[in-house]
């Protein structure tokens, strides 16, 4: 995703409502996301649907990756010997 730029990429409710189609294809243009301000104050974001997606995919790795330093800090991990004849007696199978 696209660093957001305050100068075009925050908008009031009323100029979204007004102008939807062109933020939408702006949106999927620059493939950053668009803030929508109501009252002055930021209400919702509208993203591109494929940099939704990929945002989505890296929390759930960065997800598993917090899930398995946690393991690993339990004493829950295994050593790298035996991760790798696991995957190797699988792999042949």
């Amino acid at each position: 995703m696209q660093r957001l730029r305050v100068d075009q990429d925050i908008r009031s409710m009323s100029e979204f409502r007004t102008g939807i189609a062109s933020f939408i294809k702006q949106v999927h243009d620059t493939k950053r996301p668009l803030i929508i301000t109501q009252h002055g104050k930021s209400a919702a974001v509208l993203m591109d649907a494929s940099e939704y997606e990929a945002m989505q995919e890296k929390i759930e790795l960065l997800s598993d990756i917090q899930t398995s330093i946690s393991q690993i800090e339990k004493g829950e991990g295994v050593a790298h010997n035996s991760a790798k004849e696991i995957v190797l007696k699988r792999i042949s199978k």
